[in-house]
């Protein structure tokens, strides 16, 4: 108890006091009216979320696999690490909206906590006051925060290995955290697998080469760690090149997706991809993905372009001066992760959730290059930043929560939530409810609850095999019927402008209607 106390701050410093207020600032931008915005849900996260529920009820995913190290999902797959992530919200809130979005929101907050110790670890107060400030107001990050894209998962997870890889210097213990973050990196999202193990040896050749690591019990443990959640990776994509079969045991499937992207990487387009990427993080432009960025606004706000270059040159400049001294510095993985970053957005077309390790270098580099102008300046007039993209923020807020929140609505399909609730009220136990295909079959799966094992035996496709299949039924759901001829008695949820070219039975009938959103529900 004694020792408790010692640690609690005698004075409330002005930096503790910031760090507060910046920290909560953060924390209310993510969590107000959490789950509801943006609402109902991305066809994405309602599929990790369904998966979410059949590995808790019954161990097994969407295609009957038993705790697979990658979902088939679509039937080229889906990262995994959000499902498992979310299963004990699942089993203490049940299947909810806001249950999925959880661990987004948990690992988004938490962030911020480790990028502000970072950089007071590896630089000083002001400079980690100044990245935390920017990464609490970010649009980019505030839109991860707050549903649940698997993707999204990675930059806080690398961003915790390198945390603890960096303390590691001092305390070799903490490398098997850093290995362990590292490792379930590779689970968030696949295409990080190509840059992870870069990430990772140039890391290790860097603190070698200023003796910061050497082999001890502890790199041994977390080398062993990183192989050991690494390896059904590598399995999975021996299963998936057709060298070995796919492996099912009862704790652990390494499943045989019906369609591999494995050719989404390619050096054939790093001219469009370079223009793609150029738009993105200096432009702050992700062309028509709406859910990704807040336009006008942009990522990081378009203001810090100047301000991302001055602290890149910072950056450079803090580099030489730890080399000459033969120190370390956060420089250097903030460079490596802008290379990482920078590598696979020429290799893939970019867009947000693509790249988004970039982000990282990137707000931290205008973070400090704000801090870095005004400061030389006068450090008085340090409150002019703040004051200024404060502003921003204030204006960002009050645009995610009015003219952008309808704007999502239609990608979210915000209405379908209640729709499918007031079909299922009215339908019989064998009554079938035809659903537009637009609604998006996973959806559907997410709100029904819809048996896994009664899927599995009634699903059926229009385009098996596929590497994005189209289900035309399952259970009670049908999702392809002739609008022209559609039948008075049945239930039907159909996106409200399909009302004009409904058929003539319908429009003539006593059918009852009830609108939610951009969903109508019809029923007898």
């Amino acid at each position: 108890m004694t020792s408790i106390l010692a640690r609690i701050p005698k004075k409330i410093t002005p930096g503790l006091f910031l760090f507060w207020v910046f920290f909560l600032i953060g924390i209310f931008a993510r969590v107000y009216e959490f789950g509801a915005v943006p609402g109902d849900i991305n066809q994405d996260e309602a599929f990790a979320g369904y998966n979410a529920y059949t590995l808790w009820e019954s161990g097994k995913d969407s295609f009957g696999y038993r705790f697979p190290v990658y979902l088939t999902a679509w039937g080229s797959g889906m990262n995994a690490l959000e499902s498992y992530l979310a299963i004990p919200f699942v089993a203490i809130f049940g299947l909810s909206v806001r249950s999925i979005r959880m661990p987004m929101l948990l690992t988004a907050i938490l962030s911020l906590l480790v990028l502000y110790k970072l950089f007071r670890r590896t630089t000083d107060e002001r400079t980690a006051l100044s990245v935390l400030f920017l990464f609490a107001i970010a649009p980019w990050h505030i839109i991860l925060s707050r549903w649940g894209l698997e993707s999204n998962l990675a930059p806080a997870f690398i961003l915790f290995g390198l945390y603890f890889f960096i303390l590691g210097a001092e305390n070799p213990r903490y490398f098997i955290p850093s290995a362990l973050f590292y490792g379930l990196s590779l689970y968030s999202y696949a295409t990080i697998w190509l840059i992870v193990p870069f990430i990772l040896l140039l890391q290790i050749i860097y603190f070698i080469l200023y003796k910061k690591i050497r082999l001890s019990k502890y790199t041994v443990i977390a080398g062993a760690v990183l192989i050991l959640l690494a390896l059904p990776l590598v399995l999975f994509l021996l299963v998936n090149k057709g060298i070995i079969s796919e492996i099912r045991l009862p704790f652990i499937s390494i499943p045989k997706l019906l369609a591999f992207r494995g050719d989404e990487v390619s050096f054939e387009d790093i001219k469009e991809n370079a223009l793609r990427l150029w738009n993105l993080v200096i432009i702050q432009d992700d062309a028509e993905r709406i859910w990704n960025y807040a336009p006008f606004y942009g990522l990081y706000y378009k203001l810090s372009a100047p301000f991302c270059l001055a602290g890149f040159i910072c950056c450079i400049h803090q580099f030489i001066g730890h080399t000459q001294r033969k120190e370390t510095g956060i420089e250097f993985h903030l460079f490596l992760l802008l290379l990482a970053g920078t590598a696979l957005g020429l290799l893939i077309p970019a867009c947000t959730n693509r790249v988004n390790l970039i982000f990282i270098p990137l707000i931290s580099f205008s973070a400090i290059g704000a801090y870095a102008v005004f400061n030389a300046i006068s450090p008085k007039v340090l409150w002019i930043p703040v004051l200024v993209y404060g502003a921003f923020f204030v204006n960002f807020e009050r645009y995610y929560f009015t003219e952008y929140r309808t704007m999502i609505n239609d990608n979210f399909c915000t209405g379908i939530k209640d729709a499918v609730a007031v079909a299922m009220a009215r339908a019989t136990p064998s009554q079938i409810i035809n659903v537009t295909p637009n609604a998006s079959y996973p959806r559907i799966l997410f709100f029904s609850k819809e048996n896994l094992e009664e899927y599995l035996a009634t699903v059926r496709y229009t385009n098996y095999p596929s590497a994005f299949l189209n289900v035309s039924e399952f259970g009670r759901f049908r999702f392809y019927f002739e609008i022209f001829r559609v039948d008075p008695g049945a239930i039907y949820i159909l996106e409200t402008n399909e009302f004009p070219i409904l058929s003539d039975n319908l429009k003539s009938s006593k059918a009852q209607r009830r609108t939610f959103g951009k969903y109508t529900v019809y029923y007898p």
